[in-house]
């Protein structure tokens, strides 16, 4: 195979991956605030069909201010669960981009040699600050691409107001969304919104998105079929909660899709729960953060 086709089909990979398993939960949180109306759902709710749409404009203005804020910086304790790994890391978010420590894979204390195979890594990148700039590139690309598709949002989903129910933090309001007809998506970052649905429960004391859920109503391609597909009946689930300060994080997030990325099956299956924030200085280095990992 020529070296530029190798080259493109790894960009491909990388997006399609990326796309998968960092933007799309990101979008599915933000996206269901940018809607085209539909008429309230039958039986209604709490709230006008005046009052429900001006909720979503003023969750719509905390969710993007919250996805663009860069002045609350946390550590926090990810538990990722995956069909082939369990594992537990310690994140600390630096201006230089994340730094992770595993600590824990199976539910178990690192046995000595892993624990030494983790430090020869923080070494490495200590050793090597271009390995954390290209870390940072990527972090940054995959944002840049998430906010390409926010743009293009508008118009991408028809919202019904579905009522009020409860929640673990107080009353929410419920609304079920669908794909807009309408909407023709102008790039591949923009072709899986055509095909999911779901429900988004908004804390209306606080304005902010506590739950999510989207399922694929069909099949979704990309690259005419020749990069990647993902099959109809995947699923997303995502929670978000206030973890002091006004500050709101995602602290659940499950996904069940599969899918067939150039010509090979690929199962995205994981669940995550974040936990145990703290706050952190602004402008954290990434060699400080290491530091300070090392010495818990």
């Amino acid at each position: 195979m020529r070296p530029q086709r190798t080259a493109a089909r790894r960009r491909a990979l990388r997006i399609y991956t990326s796309l998968v398993q960092r933007i799309f939960p990101l979008l599915l949180l933000l996206a269901w605030a940018i809607p085209a109306w539909g008429q309230p759902a039958a039986g209604g709710g709490d709230l006008a069909p005046a009052d429900a749409l001006a909720l979503v404009d003023h969750a719509l203005a905390n969710e993007l201010r919250a996805a663009q804020d860069s002045g609350h910086p946390m550590r926090y304790r990810l538990h990722k669960t995956s069909p082939n790994l369990t594992s537990t890391k310690e994140i600390y978010e630096t201006r230089d981009g994340e730094v992770a420590q595993l600590t824990e894979i199976g539910d178990n204390p690192l046995s000595g040699g892993d624990e030494q195979k983790e430090q020869d890594r923080l070494n490495a990148l200590l050793a090597d600050p271009g390995k954390q700039r290209h870390r940072k590139m990527a972090e940054d690309a995959d944002a840049d691409r998430a906010l390409k598709v926010l743009r293009a949002l508008p118009g991408a989903f028809v919202y019904q107001y579905a009522g009020t129910g409860d929640a673990s933090g107080g009353k929410v309001e419920k609304f079920t969304f669908r794909p807009n007809s309408s909407f023709s998506p102008p790039d591949l970052e923009t072709e899986i919104l055509t095909q999911m649905a779901g429900e988004i429960w908004i804390d209306a004391a606080h304005e902010r998105v506590v739950k999510l859920e989207g399922h694929l109503q069909q099949d979704v391609d990309f690259g005419w079929g020749i990069l990647g597909r993902l099959n109809k009946g995947g699923w997303i689930a995502i929670e978000q909660a206030e973890i002091g300060g006004g500050v709101w994080r995602i602290v659940h997030f499950q996904m069940v899709l599969s899918g067939r990325v150039f010509f090979k099956t690929r199962a995205f299956d994981t669940t995550e729960e974040e936990s145990h924030y703290e706050p952190l200085p602004v402008g954290l280095s990434y060699q400080k953060a290491i530091e300070m990992l090392r010495a818990e």
